[in-house]
């Protein structure tokens, strides 16, 4: 199966709450009246697109009715695919991700536990190793034992070496070390785990601004990506997540995990609307190639694609 079957399959709950059901509600009328357009908001915001974001839609979709760009009920869904389509695609030469001209790339990871930062990590090793790159990791989430321990497996699974620490020793010790040890091997991909808290918002911003002088200072314009991780199945409080932490970092891009367990990936439109932030990676299952780069129509299509 190629990854855009993946990525159909796995967006099969979100196509079913929301493209599925929009075109079932417009086959139950004959003309467009309030009560079509009110059932339709409802849907797009059930399915976590935002009130935002699906105010925007309803409002382009009022004037599509105006301009007759939509004469019936027949012309809402094609409507709406456009509109989404141009949304997730807009900006999408952001999407890609930034690597350095020469040395070590550094992709600095951060997110709440939970959302699958370690394994997210471990995938992208397992991406860049398979296009022949050279990747190390670096345990920076020297918070919780477990966390330097399940990145040592990753490590251990995908072969590329770990840079630890012990527990509570300084996270950007960790980096220095880390930097140090990726120029002298001559890596080609240093990514680096960080703690996933927001409850000690202050304390988090202070250790990621201290990673990132101590990278700074090692290669200059590094770290070249700091990925947010958020997890698809929270929906809107995936929103939430990602406008605190860019307050505590300045974030490069989005990781969107588990989006194959959730009928909440309208909230993929909703970061890239209201949030205007470059969707980088999306995971669509467990298995290590299930996590991807983003690419904007791909996801739109697979969002509108008919039932086989």
């Amino acid at each position: 199966m190629g990854f855009f079957d993946r990525l159909k399959k796995g967006l099969s709950k979100t196509r079913e709450n929301l493209t599925n059901k929009i075109e079932k509600i417009v086959i139950g009328y004959a003309d467009i009246d309030d009560d079509l357009l009110d059932e339709i908001e409802e849907t797009l915001i059930m399915a976590d697109v935002g009130v935002d974001t699906t105010e925007k839609l309803m409002t382009s979709v009022r004037k599509g009715i105006k301009k007759k760009e939509i004469n019936g009920p027949e012309d809402l869904v094609p409507f709406l695919e456009k509109e989404i389509t141009a949304i997730l695609t807009k900006g999408e030469e952001n999407d890609q991700t930034r690597v350095a001209e020469e040395g070590p790339t550094v992709m600095l990871v951060i997110g709440v536990n939970g959302a699958g930062k370690t394994t997210t990590i471990g995938k992208l090793a397992s991406y860049y190793k398979a296009q022949g790159r050279k990747v190390m990791l670096a345990a920076a989430d020297t918070f919780r034992a477990a966390a330097i321990d399940q990145l040592q497996v990753w490590g251990d699974r995908t072969g590329v070496p770990v840079i630890k620490h012990e527990e509570g020793s300084d996270p950007a010790a960790v980096a220095f070390d880390a930097v140090k040890a990726a120029k002298a091997r001559s890596i080609d991909m240093l990514i680096v785990d960080t703690a996933g808290r927001l409850q000690t918002k202050a304390n988090l911003m202070q250790e990621l601004e201290k990673i990132n002088r101590v990278i700074g200072r090692e290669i200059p314009g590094a770290p070249h990506e700091t990925l947010l991780v958020l997890d698809a199945t929270t929906g809107q409080n995936a929103v939430s997540q990602a406008k605190l932490f860019t307050k505590a970092s300045p974030i490069t891009g989005v990781v969107l995990t588990k989006l194959d367990g959730t009928a909440k990936g309208g909230v993929v439109i909703s970061i890239k609307s209201q949030l205007e932030m470059p969707v980088k990676w999306i995971g669509v299952g467990e298995q290590v190639d299930d996590l991807r780069p983003f690419n904007a129509e791909e996801f739109a299509k697979a969002l509108f694609a008919k039932q086989e």
